[in-house]
C-alpha cells in the first residue's frame, strides 16, 4: 500500500516544485522518459520501500533551494511510495537516490550535461545513465571505492542496484527486467496485452471445436477443472 509524505513546512525557504522547464523538448524525448519511468514504475510495483519518480526537483542540501535537479527518472531504495511534490533529501532520511536517468535531446547544450554529471556525482548517486534516442547513445558513470567512473562497455551491462540488463537492438536501447521482459512504451504494452487475449479467445475457440468434434464421434471429452 502507498504512503503518503506528509510536507512540514521549513520557515522562510521556499522550495519550488517546478523548475519552470518542460518535462521533454519532443515526442521522441518524452516517449523514452514516460517508457523508462514506467517501466522502473513496473519493476518496483509490489516493493513498497522503493520510490520512483520522474521530472521530479530533488533538493539534496537543506536551506538551499538553489541546489537542485530534477532527473527524467530516478529511484530511490529505502524510502516509501508515496506522492511528493519535490524530493526534500533531509526529510528522506538523508537518502539520495541511489539511480537517475537521462533522455537527452538535441537542446541539450554539453556543458548542461556536465553540470548534471557533477551534480550526481558530488549528491550521492550511484548509478547515471544518459541516453540520447536520436543517436542511440548510452552513457553510463558508477560510483565505485575508488570515485566516480565511466562504465566502458554498456551493451550487455546489468545495473548492480536495479538487476536490469541495457542492450542495443536495430541502433536503439532496449533494457531488460531480471525476468528476461523487456520495458515496453504503454501502447506496445497495450498491444501485446491485445494479442495475448486474441490468443487466449482462439486457443478457447479451437477447444470448443474439438470438442464438438470428439462428441459427434460419441466421445465425450475430458474438460479441464
Amino acid at each position: 500500500m502507498s504512503t503518503i509524505v506528509e510536507p512540514r513546512a521549513d520557515a522562510d525557504i521556499n522550495y519550488p516544485e517546478s523548475d519552470g522547464q518542460p518535462v521533454a523538448e519532443n515526442t521522441l524525448q518524452f516517449q523514452w522518459i514516460t517508457m523508462i519511468e514506467g517501466g522502473l514504475e513496473a519493476l518496483f510495483v509490489n516493493d513498497p520501500n522503493v520510490f520512483v519518480a520522474g521530472d521530479l526537483l530533488w533538493y539534496p542540501v537543506e536551506g538551499d533551494p538553489t541546489i537542485s535537479a530534477a532527473p527524467d527518472a530516478m529511484v530511490v531504495f529505502g524510502r516509501p511510495k508515496g506522492f511528493r511534490g519535490s524530493y526534500l533529501q533531509w526529510r528522506e532520511n538523508n537518502i539520495a537516490p541511489q539511480v537517475v536517468f537521462e533522455v537527452i535531446s538535441p537542446g541539450n547544450r554539453p556543458q548542461e550535461l556536465l553540470h548534471k554529471n557533477h551534480f550526481y556525482q558530488q549528491y550521492g548517486v550511484e548509478e547515471y545513465y544518459a541516453y540520447n534516442p536520436h543517436n542511440g547513445e548510452l552513457s553510463g558513470w558508477h560510483r565505485v571505492e575508488g570515485g566516480w567512473e565511466v562504465i566502458p562497455r554498456l551493451a550487455g551491462w546489468t545495473s548492480p542496484r536495479l538487476g536490469v540488463r541495457f542492450e542495443f537492438e536495430n541502433g536503439e536501447l532496449a533494457i531488460y527486467r531480471p525476468d528476461g521482459r523487456r520495458f515496453t512504451t504503454f501502447a506496445e504494452t497495450t498491444r501485446q496485452l491485445q494479442v495475448a487475449e486474441d490468443e487466449a479467445k482462439d486457443a478457447k475457440e479451437r477447444a470448443r471445436r474439438l470438442a464438438a468434434q470428439l462428441r459427434a464421434l460419441g466421445v465425450e471429452p475430458e474438460l479441464e477443472p
